[in-house]
């Protein structure tokens, strides 16, 4: 006869009880936008700048132009930073209340 391992508190199934957290979806959201380490750079580079053009981002990371141009448009479709078009230009910064939205959320962890 095989011996039952005791269980601990924390694995008892009967006290997991997830709530319905419709920040769950929001969450997810904004970790997807930086669950790369060129997004999350990008995020710090914005955070530490007022305003940044894409030309001055692609020379702060070793990837193409087309790759930045990427993750600039996931970042900026997650809501964390917003981009102004300047003639040829697009000027990018941080976008303050989605960067505070994610802190929060994380923290409600």
């Amino acid at each position: 006869m095989a011996k039952r391992k005791p269980q601990l508190p924390c694995c008892d199934e009967s006290s997991v009880m997830l709530p319905d957290d419709a920040s769950a979806e929001q969450l997810a959201q904004l970790a997807w936008a930086v669950a790369h380490p060129a997004r999350v750079r990008i995020v710090r580079l914005l955070i530490s700048r007022t305003a940044c053009v894409c030309g001055e981002i692609v020379d702060e990371l070793p990837l193409a132009q087309s790759t930045v141009s990427q993750h600039l448009k996931i970042l900026k479709e997650s809501g964390l930073i917003q981009g102004e078009v300047d003639g040829p230009k697009v000027c990018y910064c941080i976008n303050p209340g989605k960067l505070e939205e994610l802190k929060t959320l994380i923290a409600s962890l």
